[in-house]
């Protein structure tokens, strides 16, 4: 669950016919909880979103990005996420301490 029934529902669909929600021309939105960064899945091929600040369906403002500071933690631990594996606690929002997905938009 994310700030409304709609977003929870389009944040966290599967499809019986694609693994990947980039394949699936249903899907619309992608949250990534590393950065706690919603966005619009960009169907040409590839995997592109485009970074959304409020909720399309009940307008609350999104979380920050925290995509800056993801990188400047890793950097800390010298962690290279191009060329070394990132630690199993950097792949979703647990480092963050911030509220899980689920909790009203912030």
């Amino acid at each position: 669950m994310h700030c409304c029934d709609a977003m929870s529902r389009h944040a966290n669909a599967t499809c019986d016919e694609h693994e990947d929600p980039f394949d699936c021309p249903d899907a619309v939105i992608r949250f990534d909880p590393r950065f706690q960064e919603y966005g619009l899945i960009i169907h040409d091929g590839g995997s592109s979103s485009s970074i959304i600040a409020f909720c399309p369906w009940c307008g609350h403002r999104l979380p920050e990005s925290q995509r800056d500071r993801w990188f400047d933690e890793l950097e800390r631990h010298g962690i290279d996420p191009w060329e070394d594996d990132v630690p199993p606690e950097f792949e979703d929002d647990r480092r963050l301490g911030l509220k899980r997905p689920g909790s009203p938009c912030r």
